[in-house]
């Protein structure tokens, strides 16, 4: 089984990566591939609604890394979707990700491209809009007919400098508990599908 974590940060390596790093830590644990995908060093371009994604492979967007990242989702047993708060919500490259990517499994919905994976959300937030920032991503996995994984606690850690989320230690145990909870539904899908 793998897990991709596409994370939405503009920076490499801070708050959110730790974030995603602590619950790879559980699925590695239970014997869990994990791929982290981290859009801080290109541009997704939005959405343009032409359509012309029936069949995929047509986007008018040729130059960023949506079709490489997509593909990966196809083909990832569970997704984790990171990004930071920016103003009370996700970040602007995750927007349009998820945005392009709502759009294609649209227009292909006879294929079932991202259906009964299990998906998880986390985010890092100074302060507030953690909430909406959470929700935003799990209202696209709930589109998807994706399973949302839950913890102990809403996926959140508070951290503003990079390295500050490791000092919430609820926070840190939540990120904990979610790879846990994520590496047993995994597990029962799994089964289920054997």
């Amino acid at each position: 089984m793998k897990v991709l974590a596409i994370n939405g940060s503009a920076r490499k390596d801070g708050n959110t990566a730790i974030l995603i790093n602590t619950v790879f830590e559980e699925l590695h644990k239970a014997g869990i591939e994990t791929e982290m995908v981290q859009l801080s060093s290109t541009v997704i371009e939005p959405c343009k609604a032409c359509w012309a994604c029936g069949g995929r492979k047509n986007c008018v967007h040729k130059k960023d890394m949506f079709q490489e990242i997509f593909e990966k989702m196809t083909q990832a047993d569970g997704i984790i979707l990171g990004s930071p708060v920016y103003t009370a919500n996700i970040s602007a490259n995750m927007q349009a990700f998820l945005e392009r990517a709502s759009v294609v499994t649209d227009m292909n919905r006879d294929a079932d491209l991202l259906k009964y994976k299990a998906g998880a959300s986390v985010t890092a937030a100074r302060r507030g809009g953690a909430i909406a920032a959470i929700d935003a991503m799990n209202h696209f996995f709930m589109l998807q007919n994706m399973f949302v994984v839950g913890s102990s606690y809403w996926s959140m850690a508070y951290g503003q400098m990079p390295g500050d989320v490791q000092k919430d230690e609820e926070g840190m145990e939540t990120m904990r508990n979610l790879g846990r909870n994520m590496a047993y539904l995994l597990k029962a899908l799994g089964e289920r599908r054997q």
